[in-house]
């Protein structure tokens, strides 16, 4: 079993996976492996990194539950970390540029700054990360478990 201490960074929609229906089975399962992730997270075997996007997607959130515990649990979670902001916003710039979404590049940029792995739902950013030269690995949860060897 592979032990390694990857700095992870999770996007919301990631985070929100235990807030979708989950009848879907891909749902299922990537909430499953979210919330296996989490509790490794928790455990200290992976510091999580979360950026000031997190807090801005969060606190759009209608869902006032949902925002009260996504931002209870980043703020218990996240390992503290010194970014390059000057870095960010320009790779941030340059990944608009190659068609990322402002909020992607965002996350993309930070991640790249801090992190190992990036891990993501959304299956557009993950084949479009994986096109564009992304500095680190990008997964899906499933992916990061199975890769992790996760239990």
């Amino acid at each position: 079993m592979k032990k390694t201490t990857s700095k992870i960074y999770i996007d919301v929609c990631t985070l929100c996976r235990p807030y979708d229906d989950q009848n879907s089975l891909r749902i299922k399962f990537e909430t499953d492996a979210y919330y296996l992730i989490l509790s490794h997270v928790r455990s200290g075997r992976f510091p999580m990194i979360i950026s000031p996007v997190h807090f801005s997607e969060i606190n759009a959130i209608d869902d006032e539950i949902e925002k009260t515990n996504l931002l209870s649990m980043i703020d218990r979670c996240k390992s503290d970390v010194v970014f390059d902001l000057i870095k960010i916003h320009a790779r941030t710039e340059k990944l608009i540029k190659k068609g990322f979404g402002i909020g992607d590049a965002a996350h993309l940029a930070f991640a790249e700054n801090s992190s190992d792995v990036f891990i993501s739902c959304d299956d557009k950013l993950i084949k479009k990360a994986l096109k564009n030269d992304i500095k680190i690995k990008v997964l899906s949860p499933v992916q990061f478990c199975l890769l992790e060897d996760l239990k």
